[in-house]
């Protein structure tokens, strides 16, 4: 199936449906499905053949949506460019993947002004009114006549190029066939018929596969789409009020701002029904208190996931996020409030040691997972995470309990061996988060002589408060073992983090900020 029919089916049955909303912008369905249609003929004016990469660098808008939708339209290959991304990693992901086009947002022509030599793109637009010279892309749409054809691609053909974010190396680019998302998205929500779906606020990047699952399951339902440009924790509050938002996607990064928005007591929130946080693990002080004062209706959605699976493999629902009953019943929902949840119907999940043997409940290993949308691959690179019998390897550790949730407890190249004992910093983490002073933290392995590695905790102090290290120190000393407690702690300002909120540990690891 051509991914272009998560708008052009529902375009036949609803077209008069307002569909998208950014700014001032508000499209229905046929309006969506026309600017498709001239977008699509531009990239054939372009000279783009079926399989040519086109990439895009902006921030979201209702045009990002379009150009998507354009390229598998025209059988192209859609690569979302990382617009945090530096001068060397953009040029390597571009020509890594041999773009031939390159769509560019107002802000970013002087970035790409720098390199444009450099690159493979021969074609480079302006999709914003500073063209630098450029070609802008909407004077070229207003003079092209719709193209209604449609490409007819396999289901092994590449829709999207999507550069990993590269925390801890050179970002590689995961090959997302068009049947990975046809599998995800028709099989997690129903096809728009005129029912009232609800309002979905988009605010993560859609350079991420979060965002663009986000506009590709919302868009097929029927659910309008309201995208946001960036994150701001006050804009995202007065478009829940404006637009009457009854859903919405957040990473904990962006659950804690808009918490602690000095606005947000006085906010109308009355319109949400699902809050879904994803993309980073939850501080589970953080949900809890969101819990509290979030309004009683709003129901709670953490996802699990990676960009080579096509985005989510397990969900802890809002059933499980509602903490009530016996005093076991609350003790287990607590402790699985801890949890990535389930695994989705179409995935398998087990954990494994290091000899590649099934462990039981309980115990510590590496995640693995089977499900049908796993990526094609690396472009250009090999997929060393791949297993017998359709089994992959996450790179993440956790353990399942006796009811099948899955527990995170890190990377594993996280990991940190003291000793010969295994520490996994998640573990650490969590204690130290319990500790009122502390709105962050992160655990590392340094090198030492005796030990091999010894543990060392980054703590941001929460606004207000004042703690030492030896009061920390003897925080952990009751709440863990002798060898996981942490044997420097250093308190900075800010945690470094990726645009989702995954903590870049290699940061920390740096010499100026880690030993």
């Amino acid at each position: 199936m051509n991914t272009v029919n998560f708008v052009t089916i529902p375009s036949s049955i609803v077209p008069d449906q307002e569909i998208l909303v950014f700014g001032a912008r508000r499209l229905t369905y046929a309006d969506l499905n026309d600017q498709i249609a001239r977008l699509c003929a531009v990239f054939k004016q372009f000279g783009l053949a079926h399989g040519d990469v086109v990439a895009l660098l902006d921030t979201n808008s209702d045009l990002y949506i379009e150009c998507y939708y354009a390229a598998a339209k025209a059988g192209l290959i859609f690569l979302p460019l990382n617009y945090r991304a530096k001068d060397a990693e953009l040029e390597y992901m571009i020509n890594t993947a041999q773009a031939k086009a390159l769509l560019v947002g107002d802000r970013y022509l002087e970035l790409i002004n720098k390199i444009q030599s450099r690159l493979s793109a021969s074609r480079i637009v302006a999709i914003g009114d500073a063209a630098h010279g450029l070609p802008r892309l909407a004077d070229l749409i207003a003079r092209t006549a719709p193209d209604e054809s449609e490409a007819e691609v396999e289901d092994e053909d590449i829709s999207i190029l999507m550069y990993t974010s590269g925390t801890t190396s050179l970002p590689k680019g995961v090959q997302l066939r068009f049947r990975d998302f046809t599998a995800y998205v028709t099989a997690n929500v129903e096809m728009a018929d005129g029912t009232d779906r609800g309002v979905s606020l988009v605010c993560v990047p859609f350079y991420h596969i979060a965002g663009t699952t986000a506009y590709m399951t919302n868009i097929w339902t029927g659910r309008k789409l309201i995208v946001m440009p960036q994150f701001d924790a006050r804009a995202w509050l007065d478009l829940v009020r404006r637009e009457r938002v009854t859903h919405a996607f957040v990473v904990p990064t962006m659950m804690k701002q808009i918490i602690d928005e000095p606005s947000f007591a006085n906010s109308d929130l009355s319109s949400l029904t699902n809050l879904a946080y994803g993309g980073a693990a939850m501080p589970v002080q953080v949900i809890r208190r969101a819990i509290e004062v979030f309004p009683k209706k709003v129901g709670f959605v953490n996802a699990y996931g990676q960009t080579e699976t096509t985005s989510s493999l397990t969900v802890l629902g809002p059933d499980d996020h509602r903490i009530g009953g016996t005093p076991e019943q609350i003790e287990l929902k607590l402790k699985r409030l801890n949890s990535v949840g389930l695994p989705l119907p179409d995935v398998e999940i087990r954990v494994r040691d290091e000899d590649g043997n099934f462990l039981p409940v309980g115990q510590v290993g590496e995640i693995i997972i089977r499900t049908p949308r796993i990526m094609k691959g690396y472009a250009g690179r090999d997929d060393t995470a791949r297993l017998p019998d359709g089994w992959r390897a996450t790179g993440d550790l956790g353990w399942l309990d006796s009811g099948g949730y899955v527990f995170f407890a890190g990377r594993k190249d996280d990991m940190i061996i003291r000793g010969g004992e295994n520490i996994a910093p998640a573990e650490i983490e969590t204690v130290l988060m319990s500790h009122p002073a502390v709105d962050e933290c992160a655990v590392i392995g340094v090198p030492s002589v005796e030990w091999g590695q010894t543990v060392k905790a980054f703590v941001v102090v929460r606004k207000g408060k004042t703690v030492t290290e030896q009061e920390l120190a003897e925080f952990c000393r009751s709440r863990l073992a002798s060898f996981k407690r942490p044997e420097r702690i250093e308190f900075i300002d800010t945690m470094p983090k990726n645009p989702l909120g995954k903590v870049l540990r290699k940061d920390l690891r740096a010499p100026t900020g880690g030993v």
